[in-house]
Order: C-alpha cells, then sequence, then structure tokens
C-alpha cells in the first residue's frame, strides 16, 4: 500500500517518553492536520519521522510505500519520500539559497542538475511564491523575516517534490499576505500523488489549505480524529477537553 504509515511509535528524547504508541496512515492525495496544546508531542513525532537524533523511536515502525524507514539516517528517508519544513529554520552564513537548493535537489536525485536549467527552474518557482530573485544570491535565512523563511521552505518543498511533506506550524509568525503565499504554495504542491502533512496550532492556515482529516494530539497520541468542523471547533472551544 502506498501511505505514510506509521504504526504504534513509542519516542523518547532525554530518557523520558514522549509519544505513547501513536498510529497513523495518510495516502497520496490526502491532506493531513495535525492539531494540539503545546506539549502534545507535535514536534516530537515530526522530528522522529525524519530521524532527529535526538528523538529515539523505542518501539514501533514508520513506513513509507511499504518501504521501513524507522532505523534509516535522515538523507536516506528523504529519498524515500519524506520532506520537513522546520518550525525553526536555521541560519546558514556563507551558503547562498540557490546552492543550498540546487545541492539538496541533487542529494536527493542523486543527480547533478546543469545550473542554466536549474537556476531557470528556481527563478520560476520565486515567481510563483513573490520572492525576489536577488533571495537566490543572500546566505540562506541570514537577517530574513518569518514570512521570507517560511517561503523558503515552500520553494524548497516545490523544488524537491517529495511524496510526503510535513510541515511544522508553516504558519507561525505569518502575516495575512505571507500566509495566503505560503497557503497557496501548497495548494498548488499538492496533487493525488504526494500529501502534505500540517502541524498547527490554529485553524487559520485550514481556512486557506483545506485538510481531508484532522488530528487532534495531546499527551503523546491522537486523541480524536475528525474533518474541517474538528478543526472549527477547536478555534471555537480550544483545547480544554485535551488537556
Amino acid at each position: 500500500m502506498n501511505a505514510l504509515h506509521v504504526d504504534n511509535l513509542h519516542v523518547e528524547a532525554d530518557g523520558k517518553e514522549i509519544i505513547h504508541g501513536l498510529s497513523l496512515t495518510v495516502c497520496p492525495g490526502e491532506i493531513h492536520g495535525i492539531m494540539g496544546p503545546n506539549g502534545s508531542g507535535k514536534s516530537t513525532l515530526v522530528n522522529a519521522l525524519l530521524g532527529h537524533p535526538s528523538f529515539v523511536i523505542t518501539k514501533g515502525s514508520v513506513v513509507v510505500d511499504g518501504v521501513d524507514v524507522t532505523r534509516m539516517s535522515p538523507e536516506k528517508r528523504a529519498r524515500h519520500g519524506l520532506f520537513l519544513s522546520l518550525q525553526h529554520v536555521p541560519e546558514i552564513p556563507g551558503v547562498t539559497v540557490a546552492n543550498f537548493l540546487r545541492a539538496a535537489l541533487a542529494a536527493q536525485t542523486g543527480k547533478e542538475i546543469r545550473p542554466i536549467e536549474f537556476y531557470k527552474a528556481l527563478e520560476e518557482k520565486m515567481k510563483i511564491f513573490s520572492i525576489d530573485p536577488s533571495f537566490a544570491s543572500r546566505y540562506l535565512n541570514v537577517g530574513f523575516s518569518g514570512g521570507e523563511k517560511k517561503k523558503i521552505e515552500i520553494l524548497q518543498m516545490s523544488l524537491l517534490l517529495p511524496r510526503y511533506a510535513i510541515l511544522d506550524e508553516i504558519d507561525s509568525g505569518l502575516d495575512v499576505d505571507a500566509l495566503k503565499v505560503v497557503s497557496r504554495g501548497i495548494n498548488q504542491f499538492h496533487t493525488k500523488k504526494n500529501a502534505v502533512l500540517l502541524i498547527t496550532h490554529y485553524n487559520r492556515i485550514l481556512e486557506y489549505v483545506t485538510p481531508d482529516k484532522i488530528h487532534v494530539m495531546s499527551h503523546g497520541i491522537i486523541a480524536e480524529t475528525g474533518d474541517k468542523t474538528l478543526a472549527e471547533h477547536i478555534e471555537e472551544k480550544g483545547y480544554t477537553a485535551y488537556v
């Protein structure tokens, strides 16, 4: 079965179990939202899915399109189709946006891309996401605003074209205009051949990106699953019932 399949996942950080037997299946063509209060385990989950060494999977499995990636390195997981947009993206002085993206694309595909072809594709994508072409020659995320950093994450996703894009609070710190640009990028990326897993605190981005399912996390498990109306209910009532 082609899907991102998380089965009975247990995750520890600093010797303490944070995720307690979580199961989740995301199929190509779907958009899933994961919501939950601070401390519910959302960021622990996404970091564990991509193989961050500080988050140790002690039990359960992560399977991508039938391939068990539970013990694979982050780069191998990426080659199998996983992509993570970080909540707090790092600044990398000395590495330009263009060089970083070209290296990431080469690492994922295993092929060197001719500079002329790459820069043409990059320029087209930057125009779509309202990113000034001068950003291509700037150092990655150095001096960028929160909205600019998130646009670069969406730009990276649109170039790499992963099967399963996991976006950790891609909407945090965005003004209305930046939120619309990021949402448009997600919608343009999403097809029947890929899937999006949106981690968010709020219903705001879900007004522009329509989810097929909403999952509420609490205390390291999925406490409830529903459709978009569940997100609207949380927006109105808060997370009191899950804390």
